[in-house]
């Protein structure tokens, strides 16, 4: 039985392909549905053993380590860190391991493995790509429910009547509930099938089965929900902090008048007598 090992890392937001493709002499230019191999060839003086070795790497920050080692793994991304400013050092709080078996027994797909009978490129490929989406969608799941937590304090200031948040920090959590579905719809490309599905059927049927198992399609609309949930709270909070500064603008108005009344009264009286 052969086995292919995947490890795969979220490790920043955004990578630019076309930086590292440059360095390692790809001629290709890449763009938001694409991700970039880094096969044997590219992985020389790197890894001391590159054969049977490969890094898959998307633009939307994450990134797949084929049959390499954790001690390989780090000096693949230091290397890259040179080139990509935006990556970040390997950490367990968004990663995920899987395997690939080849065998003569029944094809299985589950959590953490899948056997196939007969293997080809594809297999490899599908698989990247929806496990680096799963981690990206994970990190976006991760930080969704941190702006939750940190909401919850704008609406225990509803429930107090309490208006008292600038509009600097509006702006800016609106900015990341913004910048979350933006990265879901951009740069994870949830609502994208991959180029090889549309020439490769038994790719596009793979595809299909682990987006269902990973419940990707799923995952996505829970947290689209909870943002547009976010932007509700955000908004309300910022149409009351407006309303209140209104009101406030509105007394100032009416107490300024009432000073010129008062002192147009005194003059009037200073001058009669």
């Amino acid at each position: 039985m052969n086995t292919i090992s995947f490890k795969v890392f979220s490790l920043c937001k955004e990578i630019g392909l076309n930086k590292i493709a440059t360095h390692f002499g790809i001629n290709k230019n890449f763009n938001w549905v694409d991700f970039l191999s880094l096969e044997e060839d590219h992985l020389k003086g790197i890894v001391k053993e590159p054969a049977g070795k490969m890094v898959n790497v998307f633009p939307f920050g994450s990134v797949v380590f084929i049959n390499l080692q954790h001690h390989e793994i780090v000096d693949i991304v230091n290397y890259l860190k040179k080139i990509e400013k935006n990556l970040d050092s390997p950490s367990y709080d968004f990663t995920d391991d899987y395997k690939l078996e080849i065998t003569d027994d029944e094809e299985i797909i589950n959590y953490d493995s899948m056997l196939v009978k007969n293997f080809d490129e594809y297999h490899t490929d599908i698989l990247s790509i929806v496990l680096a989406k799963s981690v990206a969608l994970e990190k976006v799941e991760n930080d969704t429910e941190n702006i939750l937590d940190e909401i919850e304090s704008v609406i225990l200031l509803l429930k107090e009547g309490k208006l008292n948040s600038r509009d600097e920090k509006l702006a800016k959590t609106s900015a990341r509930i913004l910048s979350f579905k933006y990265n879901m719809i951009s740069y994870i490309m949830l609502l994208d099938k991959p180029d090889i599905t549309w020439d490769n059927q038994a790719a596009e049927e793979l595809y299909i089965k682990l987006s269902h198992l990973f419940e990707l399609n799923d995952r996505y609309d829970k947290i689209q929900a909870k943002s547009e949930t976010l932007m509700d709270i955000v908004q309300v909070f910022t149409s009351l902090t407006h309303q209140k500064r209104g009101d406030k603008l509105e007394w100032m108005v009416i107490i300024l008048i009432g000073i010129e009344i008062v002192l147009t009264l005194i003059d009037f009286f200073f001058f009669k007598l």
